[in-house]
C-alpha cells in the first residue's frame, strides 16, 4: 500500500487539514501540540483494557485496586472497607482462607474483575457511567452482590468515573455534579473525629467518635485550620490529664484516652475548643455505633470493660434522656446510630423530638429498600454515604437523590480501612452533601481526602461556596 493510499484509506489528509486550520484560527503557540490534542479529542474514547491486583487499606487488610485504561490514558481506584457485616449489607467478597491473610484475601474479587467484569466493559465509552454501571450490575443479578462483590464492583465503577471526567475534560467533582445532575457546588463542613471509641479504639468508651463540625467556618480551608488545631489541643489536654498513653490513636488517627464514659469525652472535647478561641464556631457530633453494644434488650455501656460488663445497662428510654441531656449540656447537632440496626420505634422517637440530626448508619445500610422505609416512616433524618456499601456510583447518587427530595441531610463517610484514594472528596462537592466524615485531620489516607478539598476550593476561586451553617441542607 502506498503512501497516499494509506492517507485516503484513513481520511487523514482531511482530518490533518482541519487540525491545521484549527491551529491557525486558534493562534497556536505550539502547533504540534495543538494538532496532537485536537486530533486525540477526534478519537472516540473507549474503555481497551481493565487489570486489577490487591492491595492493603489503612488497617494492613488487603483490598482492591484496579487500574482501567482507554486509549486516553490510564486511571486507578482503590476500594475502601469496613467492619459491617450486616444481614442487610452488600458482601465484600473475601477468599475465606484463613491460612492467608487471615481469610482477608481478594484475589476472587480480583479474578471476578480481570476475567468477567473487563470482559463485559471493554469498548465502552466511559463517559456513559449509567450504562457502564448497569452492565456491571447486570452480570451480578444478585441483590446483595454476593457473586461479583461490591468490592470488586465499585473499584471499576470508580476508575470508569474517573476516565470519563478525564475524556469531557472536566475535574472529576464537575463530571459527578453532571451524573447527579447538581447545578450548585458546594464544599461540606468537615465532620472531624478527635477521639475514638468502640471497635475502633482499645480504651473502654462505648461510643465510637466524638466529632467536631467547624460550621461558623467562612471557607472549607478556615474549617481545616480550626480542626487540626483543635485536634493538637485536645493531644495536649488528654496528655496533661493522662499523661503520654493517653495520646494513642484509633483507626483513623483520633486519639484514644483510657475513658469510659460519653461526658468524659465530650468535656475533654470540650476544653481543648475552649482553648483554640473557637467555641462560638464548632459544634458537636455523636457516632454512638450502639448495635455494638446492644445486648439482648438494652445497651452495655461497660462492654469494653470485662470486669464491669452488665453493670451499666441502658434501656432504650435511658438512651433517649440520656441523649436528651448530653444535647442541653454540650453543642451536638448529630448523633449517629443512636440505637441497635433493627430499633426503628426508638429511632423513630428520638428523631420526633427534634433535639439534633439522626443519621441512619447500619439502620439503613446504604440498602434502597431500607431508605424507602426510613423515609416512609420518618425513622430517621440524614444518610450516612459509604459509597462501598452500594458497590456502584450510580446506585450511590440514587439513594442521596431519595435522600435529599425528602429533606434529609448526608453525610458522606470513609471507612476505618481507608486508602490513599480522594474520590470521596470530588463525590461529596459533585453531589454536594452538607457534610464529609474522613477522621482525624492527621494520617496520610485521611488526610488525601481533606486535601483534595482544599484543591477544589481553591479551583473554584470566588465561585466557592462552603456549606458551613447550611450543612444540613446545601
Amino acid at each position: 500500500m502506498s503512501v497516499q493510499d494509506y492517507l485516503d484509506n484513513h481520511l487523514l489528509s482531511r482530518k490533518i487539514e482541519d487540525a491545521v486550520n484549527a491551529a491557525v484560527r486558534a493562534k497556536a503557540p505550539d502547533p504540534v501540540l495543538f494538532i496532537s490534542n485536537h486530533m486525540k479529542k477526534g478519537v472516540p474514547c473507549e474503555i481497551t483494557k481493565i487489570r486489577a491486583r490487591q492491595i492493603f487499606d489503612s488497617r494492613g487488610i488487603p483490598t482492591v485496586e484496579v487500574d482501567l485504561h482507554t486509549n486516553k490514558g490510564m486511571f486507578r481506584a482503590a476500594v475502601p472497607s469496613g467492619p459491617s457485616t450486616g444481614v442487610y449489607d452488600v458482601v465484600e467478597l473475601r477468599d475465606g482462607d484463613k491460612g492467608k491473610y487471615l481469610g482477608k484475601c481478594v484475589s476472587g474479587a480480583i479474578k471476578n474483575i480481570n476475567e468477567k467484569i473487563s470482559e463485559a466493559l471493554i469498548g465502552m465509552d466511559p463517559t456513559l457511567q449509567t450504562q457502564i454501571d448497569q452492565a456491571i450490575v447486570d452480570l451480578d443479578k444478585t441483590e446483595n452482590k454476593g457473586e461479583l462483590g461490591a468490592n470488586a464492583m465499585l473499584a471499576v465503577s470508580i476508575a470508569a468515573c474517573k476516565a470519563g471526567a478525564a475524556e469531557k475534560e472536566v475535574s472529576l467533582y464537575k463530571h459527578v455534579a453532571d451524573l447527579s445532575g447538581q447545578t450548585n457546588l458546594v464544599l461540606p463542613v468537615p465532620a472531624f473525629t478527635l477521639i475514638s471509641g468502640g471497635k475502633h479504639a482499645g480504651s473502654n468508651l462505648a461510643i465510637q467518635e466524638i466529632m467536631i463540625v467547624p460550621i461558623g467556618a467562612a471557607t472549607f480551608e478556615e474549617a481545616m485550620q480550626i480542626g487540626t488545631e483543635t485536634y493538637h489541643h485536645l493531644k495536649g489536654v488528654i496528655f496533661e490529664k493522662y499523661g503520654p498513653a493517653g495520646c494513642n490513636v484509633g483507626d483513623d488517627g483520633s486519639l484514644a484516652p483510657n475513658i469510659s464514659s460519653f461526658s468524659e469525652g465530650l468535656d475533654l472535647v470540650k476544653e481543648a475548643i475552649d482553648r483554640t478561641g473557637y467555641s462560638g464556631k464548632i459544634k458537636m457530633a455523636l457516632d454512638v455505633a450502639a448495635t455494638n453494644f446492644y445486648i439482648g434488650t438494652k445497651y452495655d455501656l461497660d462492654f469494653k470493660s470485662p470486669n464491669k460488663s452488665g453493670q451499666n445497662f441502658k434501656s432504650a428510654e435511658d438512651m433517649i434522656d440520656m441523649y436528651t441531656q448530653l444535647c442541653r449540656d454540650y453543642p451536638i447537632v448529630s448523633i449517629e446510630e443512636p440505637f441497635d440496626k433493627d430499633d426503628w420505634e426508638h429511632t423513630k422517637l428520638f428523631t420526633n423530638l427534634g433535639i439534633c440530626q439522626v443519621v441512619g448508619d447500619v439502620l439503613l445500610m446504604s440498602n434502597i429498600k431500607r431508605i424507602e422505609k426510613a423515609i416512609d416512616e420518618s425513622t430517621c433524618n440524614a444518610l450516612l454515604l459509604k459509597v462501598n456499601q452500594f458497590g456502584t456510583i450510580t446506585e450511590a447518587i440514587e439513594a442521596v437523590k431519595m435522600a435529599t427530595d425528602a429533606h434529609w441531610g448526608v453525610v458522606m463517610s470513609h471507612r476505618c480501612g481507608e486508602t490513599e484514594d480522594s474520590f470521596i472528596a470530588d463525590l461529596a462537592v459533585g453531589m454536594t452533601t452538607g457534610i464529609i466524615k474522613a477522621g482525624a485531620p492527621c494520617r496520610g489516607e485521611r488526610i488525601a481526602k481533606y486535601n483534595q478539598l482544599l484543591r477544589i476550593e481553591e479551583e473554584l476561586g470566588d465561585k466557592a461556596i462552603f456549606a458551613g451553617k447550611n450543612w444540613r441542607l446545601p
